[in-house]
């Protein structure tokens, strides 16, 4: 069976390795560019096509996708919202591998959300596309703890690594008609936002309890980072707060708090207290 994959990013990694060896994957299609960039790196290696786009409007997709006559198609942290045109290309569907327990945190920042809001546990959905975000019939549900020490980055590892071992279990099932679909309860949905730059923005004259700071920089690494703008002897500094209680100044490598002290003896410190990071 030909299977397309949408998605980016090394948390997909295990994705791949798993349409690899139970289908025939035929195409991937990224928002990667570059040849040292994961998704490609991986398609370069195992001589799997691929195009990495921009838009999900690039003819190059449409133009394949006619050429291949693929029967499924998977999607995983992939950028771009796939059209109900596109969707209706594949006779198996479209699945995608959503980093949460659905309904719960529609969009595109599941994990950050999760550890801005002190959750304890998420999980992963697997699901049926349809023409709504985040909205399919669901295959299978796992929950996940959330570690104490976890950032978004070590939270999304595992749970696209979860993700991979269940459409593994249960894609026989599906493509055999042997799976029960679970439509969502709509009345249960929250959503996620958009992440800039500024997400992890923070006034330093009025700045988040110690608890919410935490959670902001381990929920904004790697990126955007929990940061803000500090004057430090006449010259407006932009720190970023980093997990392991160490903070980096736009321009030079990271260091712990205590060297930030020693290299800011006066103002290093009160910057710190007042974070009530020391």
């Amino acid at each position: 069976m030909k299977c397309v994959f949408f998605g980016g990013s090394s948390y997909v990694i295990p994705i791949l390795k798993v349409l690899k060896s139970k289908l025939n994957l035929s195409l991937v299609i990224t928002t990667e560019r570059e040849s040292n960039d994961p998704v490609i790196s991986f398609c370069i290696e195992n001589k799997i096509l691929y195009l990495g786009v921009t838009s999900i409007s690039d003819p190059r997709i449409n133009s394949e996708l006619l050429s291949l006559n693929p029967e499924l198609a998977l999607v995983a942290d992939f950028r771009l919202i796939l059209p109900e045109e596109l969707l209706d290309i594949f006779p198996k569907g479209v699945l995608n591998i959503h980093p949460s327990l659905l309904p719960r945190y529609r969009g595109p920042i599941p994990g950050q959300t999760a550890i801005l809001n002190g959750d304890k546990s998420t999980g992963v959905s697997l699901i049926k596309l349809d023409k709504q975000i985040d909205h399919g019939q669901i295959l299978v549900q796992k929950e996940e703890k959330i570690l104490e020490n976890d950032t978004s980055e070590s939270l999304y590892l595992r749970l696209f690594e979860l993700g991979a071992k269940l459409f593994s279990e249960k894609i026989d099932d599906y493509l055999n008609g042997r799976t029960n679909l679970k439509k969502q309860n709509d009345t249960l949905a929250t959503f996620t936002k958009i992440l800039s730059r500024d997400s992890g923005y923070f006034d330093f004259s009025n700045p988040p309890t110690k608890e919410v700071l935490d959670q902001m920089i381990k929920a904004f690494y790697p990126w955007p980072g929990s940061w803000t703008k500090i004057r430090i002897m006449d010259n407006e500094l932009r720190i970023k707060f980093l997990p392991g209680e160490k903070l980096q100044i736009e321009g030079k490598k990271p260091v712990s708090y205590k060297d930030f002290i020693n290299g800011y003896p006066k103002e290093g410190k009160e910057i710190l207290k007042k974070l009530n990071l020391v």
